[in-house]
């Protein structure tokens, strides 16, 4: 009876691995709040407040692009719709932060200016929670999650995959966007939510405000980071690779994917939900143009341009693309567009594991000796018995095991 031995469970990081996580614990708990509120403004060290909004935000986009390579670098599911759960993270956290508003308001309600305007004379019905803050961190986790678990039961039992489910995630995204753009639904219309004053009473606009969220937001990534890392070297992530790989396999090795496949998916979604809601407070408005399908896609590419499958390359790509975004869109705001399409292809064709493969590769290459010879692969203890017969009915050289099997090696035909 043959035994099967798994391979050893690794530590969750290398020691290189350990530090750099470190170093960015660091950066964003203290050098980061050093800079900004204790060096001079007119240090070329200081962190203006506009960085600190800048990198804030692109850290709750780092949050979505590692949720991304979860579920379609290490599940193979390419998921057009997770802006949805982003969006839908960020309008419950406004509503909380409306309802902190008051009486602060142009129209000095109890309801929201925009609720005035149009005449209301209550709050909705899902606006119940919005009052407490501890009722919307559960929110924000519990919303995303059960639509994430509606959709994709009936869509995986449906054995929905590729293109098509990818087509019917936008779908879905398209269809909330254009529900939350009709005034009666009681988000905000097009307009959304902004003009936030206050959160847990204390007021945003203040420097240390923004520097709490800026490091709650890093905390949150570095957290959800060493989650997924967990995630994936476990068995239930052994069961996602394989899935990837050759999910009828897994089905005929007795395993049912629907329960992982749902799982990572609501997994997923719930990050996308809790960056929605850090994203909010930093960057001061949100409305359903956070639902568009572009920024939908943005996500993938993000992913994509890191690397898939790697963890880190997601978050890498999403610092790169937005980092190049901001600076491009007031430099050369009419040419953004054209270069966010030309790094994708260019990712596609030439960058198929993204920035991080390819500095793996770099790296490989300066590891291997100048002088080193190829090995030659592995054959397994029956097909060489196959070559060697071969080779004595054919009288052919020993050498000429080395070849594949029926090749057409020369002297082999007369």
């Amino acid at each position: 009876m043959t035994t099967v031995t798994l391979p050893s469970k690794g530590p969750l990081l290398s020691g290189k691995g350990w530090t750099a996580f470190f170093v960015a614990l660091i950066v964003v708990c203290a050098v980061a709040p050093v800079l900004n509120m204790w060096v001079p403004a007119d240090s070329p060290l200081h962190m203006s407040d506009y960085a600190v909004a800048l990198v804030g935000k692109i850290m709750c986009y780092a949050i979505c692009a590692l949720a991304m390579d979860l579920i379609w670098g290490y599940t193979g599911i390419l998921s057009l719709g997770h802006g949805l759960f982003f969006a839908l993270g960020g309008y419950l956290m406004g509503m909380y932060l409306m309802r902190q508003i008051g009486r602060d308001g142009n129209y000095k309600s109890d309801l929201p200016d925009f609720m005035v305007f149009l005449d209301w004379k209550e709050l909705p019905w899902h606006w119940t929670f919005s009052g407490s803050f501890p009722l919307t961190l559960l929110m924000i986790v519990a919303v995303p999650g059960l639509i994430a678990f509606v959709f994709g039961f009936f869509a995986f039992r449906s054995r929905i995959k590729g293109v098509y489910f990818s087509i019917i995630t936008q779908a879905m995204t398209f269809a909330a966007m254009l529900l939350f753009f009709r005034n009666e639904t009681g988000f905000g219309g097009n307009n959304g939510f902004t003009d936030f004053k206050r959160i847990l009473g204390v007021p945003i606009a203040t420097q240390e405000m923004r520097m709490t969220l800026f490091a709650l937001t890093g905390l949150t990534l570095l957290g959800f980071f060493l989650f997924a890392k967990w995630l994936i070297g476990s068995k239930f992530g052994r069961v996602l690779q394989a899935i990837r790989d050759a999910e009828s396999r897994v089905m005929f090795s007795g395993y049912n994917p629907l329960p992982y496949k749902l799982t990572i998916w609501v997994i997923s979604a719930v990050m996308c939900g809790v960056a929605g809601a850090l994203y909010v407070p930093q960057v001061g408005i949100i409305n359903p143009g956070e639902m568009s399908a572009a920024n939908s896609i943005e996500i993938a590419i993000w992913a994509a341009v890191g690397g898939r499958a790697t963890l880190i390359g997601p978050i890498i790509g999403a610092f790169i693309v937005n980092g190049a975004k901001s600076w491009l869109t007031v430099a050369y705001p009419e040419y953004w567009l054209y270069f966010l399409g030309a790094l994708f292809i260019a990712v596609t064709l030439f960058l198929p594991n993204g920035i991080v493969g390819l500095v793996r590769k770099w790296l490989s290459k300066e590891k291997a000796p100048a002088n080193a010879v190829p090995a030659r692969p592995a054959v397994s203890d029956g097909r060489e018995e196959a070559q060697r017969a071969l080779a004595a009915a054919q009288g052919m050289e020993p050498e000429s095991l080395h070849a594949p099997l029926g090749a057409d090696v020369k002297g082999a035909r007369a």
